[in-house]
């Protein structure tokens, strides 16, 4: 099995409901966000690549024009937890390249959040 993994990156704001006031994730805040795709192949494409990484550029275009500098609560339905960030992520890129076998977002430098199959 082959793997290949490219990471990206974007400042967004958020804030979470459902939490208790004094909660710091309930207040409007912000994050450096970390996004890392993972592609997996049994078999190589010309010239030996999973995936040329260059075919992922529309995943950061689309991190760029739809998430960064934003607030996240307007751009996406539902919880904008880094564990829903990183599903809604992998459905956008699996619908492109089926060879994605996870996404994980990281809010900080200690915390990711993962989805796969």
């Amino acid at each position: 099995m082959y793997t290949i993994a490219k990471e990206f990156g974007f400042e967004a704001a958020h804030s979470l409901t459902g939490l208790p006031p004094e909660h710091p994730c309930s207040r409007p805040h912000g994050h450096s966000y970390r996004v890392k795709v993972l592609l997996k192949s049994e078999e190589t494409i010309a010239p030996g690549f999973v995936l040329d990484y260059r075919a992922l550029d529309e995943l950061k275009e689309m991190l760029d024009e739809q998430f960064d500098h934003r607030d996240l609560n307007i751009v996406l339905t539902g919880p904008t937890t880094a564990e829903n960030i990183a599903k809604f992520l992998f459905d956008w890129c699996k619908e492109r390249w089926p060879e994605v076998s996870a996404v994980s977002v990281s809010e900080t430098q200690k915390t990711w959040a993962t989805y796969r199959e």
